[in-house]
């Protein structure tokens, strides 16, 4: 499992559903308030199908950030776009890999909207 600091609960996915568990928890995955339980067989593949979409340069910050990436529709994480105009191929989004990058897409959504 990829240690993510930021991110405190289970990054597991099955149909788009997060795992809302404690990372690094025993035993199925759980999606509270749901009857949804899965194994980490049944999870969703870690490829974003987000990837390969049209994509057009996020807006940016005053600061530059996301650096010329889009926003994926489908898990919200700032993407590097092909020369083609399309997301590269990714993994889902599961966390901001340090403080910093969670204290930018903070800033970048509630600036931008999180209906882009």
């Amino acid at each position: 499992m990829t240690d993510f600091p930021t991110a405190r609960w289970c990054r597991s996915r099955r149909d788009g559903a997060v795992c809302t568990r404690p990372a690094g928890h025993p035993g199925l995955h759980n999606r509270t308030g749901t009857s949804r339980m899965w194994s980490d067989l049944q999870a969703d593949p870690p490829a974003c199908p987000g990837s390969g979409a049209p994509a057009t340069p996020a807006e940016p910050l005053d600061d530059g950030f996301p650096e010329g990436r889009a926003v994926c529709p489908v898990c919200l994480d700032f993407v590097a776009i092909t020369r083609e105009g399309a997301l590269a191929p990714h993994d889902t989004f599961r966390g901001a890999a340090t403080p910093e990058e969670a204290a930018h897409r903070a800033e970048w959504f509630n600036t931008f909207g999180w209906t882009r």
